[in-house]
């Protein structure tokens, strides 16, 4: 495991640091959007939501931290709620730039989990009763299944083979430079 990337819950941010200690943990950015939002009358909305997006188009993280500073510089006089939100969040919500900028698109949100969640229900919707807990299992786990089978040969996979060796070529790069280190 290598990322974790979920909504700011308390109890699911604090089970997280506990169940993956070490894991870095990326905020889903449509939730942290959610959140600002909430805190916008709605006119404004959509003039707020562009300029917080701006953070986001930036190559380096470097760049969208002082993006992020400059977002909040130009909007906390109108709405400081709001703008506190982008700054509690700084570090959560850019995390997923330390990872390969292949990857990005990928891994800013908990969507593609959102959207298998939303065929699970779906499909149960459908069955609408389980005569008991092996066949509500066996239902969403041929869900899954189905999903994973589909990640595996389509055409434009989610993640490919060839990105995710760049995670592990970094590792053990990372790996050597801590043994070089370690070693002088």
């Amino acid at each position: 495991m290598k990322l974790a990337i979920s909504d700011a819950h308390p109890g699911l941010k604090e089970a997280i640091g506990q169940v993956f200690t070490g894991i870095p943990w990326q905020r889903c950015r449509v939730h942290f959007m959610r959140n600002v939002l909430s805190q916008v009358p709605k006119k404004y909305q959509g003039m707020v939501s562009a300029r917080v997006r701006t953070i986001f188009t930036a190559d380096k993280v470097e760049e969208a931290k002082k993006q992020l500073r400059m977002v909040v510089d130009q909007l906390s006089t109108r709405f400081p709620k709001a703008m506190q939100i982008v700054i509690d969040a700084e570090d959560e919500v850019l995390t997923y730039m330390s990872f390969p900028q292949k990857h990005w698109q990928q891994i800013y949100s908990s969507n593609v989990l959102e959207r298998l969640n939303k065929e699970i229900r779906r499909r149960f919707n459908v069955v609408s009763v389980s005569p008991d807990r092996a066949s509500v299992i066996r239902l969403g786990g041929a869900v899954i299944m189905e999903q994973h089978d589909e990640w595996l040969v389509a055409e434009k996979r989610y993640l490919s083979a060839e990105s995710m060796d760049m995670l592990y070529l970094k590792a053990a790069g990372d790996a050597m430079a801590f043994l070089v280190a370690v070693g002088s």
